[in-house]
């Protein structure tokens, strides 16, 4: 278990950056999660912290340890890739035991370890596997005892749940927190799936472009996106155009104009205060919208469904109004609702005021 503090750093591939200038601290023991769309520098960032990679400026501390020029095998990290990179001709137990023996510790030591390794991820009973013998459940579990055996100061993983079906998905999520919990391991996880990082992470880095937009806790980064970008990455979002009218009723909320109507909501970005008739933007989650009886009034809109999907627990529709297409979603709903006109709203607390 071991801080990670990245100062200002850089890196660019012939002549393009791809990451730049990042800044960030990850706790001893913290669940960091890197997310963004593709391209943004996330992966490229998990293999500095591994030592794949060397920045061209800025440098990566484990503790006080400055780890600039240490190479991989010298910095006691372990990764799991979204390939698991398993050995098919070896058993379960060589494959856990590779980079023990890489690290040429005593035999009897090895074995123990693997014993261990494979009790942590309920496989002690298949030691003796083919890999291809295994789920790709089982596989991902030997991917992770091989990590752990080795003992590592921080943990790395690199998409590891993307080639599993979604109930495997959600059974190994509980298995990885659970046993970073009980072992105290700093972890840092890339994903690009918003759920995943929701349900796992203490704590998330969102990139865009090679720079981190946005860190915080998950409800933090959820409710409180710091843009659109951010926004629309974390979740599902609807987003109205606006022009900023002044401050609101409720302390630290604002009025926003818009096609629709007056609306209230609060400025997500600290660091930003729009002045007036500045052009913003409205975001809204799905979730937070609410069909009215009556006239929506302020924070409310008139539309037309055009489209309804049952879901179970939930139905989501699309609203008309206008040139706008609201989304939004209803928890278990007794009856679908067909086309037809609706009026919806949102609580102020609900309304995100972004940058244009």
């Amino acid at each position: 278990m071991v801080p990670i503090t990245i100062r200002n750093l850089s890196k660019s591939f012939e002549g393009t950056p791809v990451l730049r200038d990042i800044s960030v601290s990850i706790a001893a023991g913290e669940m960091f999660f890197l997310l963004g769309p593709s391209g943004c520098g996330k992966t490229t960032l998990l293999r500095h912290i591994a030592g794949f990679y060397q920045q061209d400026a800025g440098s990566i501390h484990f503790g006080e340890r400055d780890m600039s020029g240490v190479p991989a095998h010298l910095r006691n990290t372990a990764m799991m890739f979204q390939s698991y990179a398993l050995w098919p001709h070896l058993s379960v137990a060589e494959n856990v035991a590779f980079g023990l023996q890489e690290r040429k510790l005593p035999k009897p030591e090895i074995v123990e370890r693997v014993r261990e390794a494979l009790h942590m991820v309920q496989m002690g009973h298949l030691g003796e596997r083919r890999i291809n013998q295994l789920s790709g459940g089982q596989q991902q579990r030997v991917a992770l005892a091989r990590s752990l055996a080795v003992r590592p100061d921080c943990l790395l993983l690199d998409e590891p749940l993307s080639n599993l079906d979604a109930k495997l998905r959600l059974d190994m999520r509980g298995e990885i927190r659970r046993i970073c919990n009980q072992f105290g391991l700093t972890a840092v996880y890339v994903t690009h799936d918003q759920k995943e990082a929701l349900h796992l992470a203490d704590r998330m880095a969102v990139m865009e472009k090679g720079e981190i937009s946005q860190c915080g806790a998950p409800r933090e980064v959820y409710r409180r996106p710091v843009s659109a970008g951010v926004a629309s990455f974390i979740g599902e979002a609807n987003f109205l155009a606006g022009a900023w009218v002044g401050e609101g009723e409720a302390a630290g909320s604002g009025v926003v104009r818009t096609a629709a109507g007056e609306w209230e909501g609060r400025v997500t970005d600290p660091g930003w205060r729009p002045s007036a008739g500045e052009e913003v933007q409205l975001c809204v989650r799905p979730e937070s919208f609410r069909f009215a009886a009556g006239a929506a009034g302020r924070n409310g809109l008139s539309g037309v469904i055009s489209e309804s999907i049952y879901l179970g627990e939930l139905a989501q529709y699309a609203v008309t109004a206008g040139a706008d297409v609201i989304r939004l979603a209803e928890l278990n709903p007794a009856e679908l609702r067909g086309p037809g006109p609706v009026q919806v709203v949102a609580a102020a607390d609900d309304v995100m005021i972004l940058r244009r």
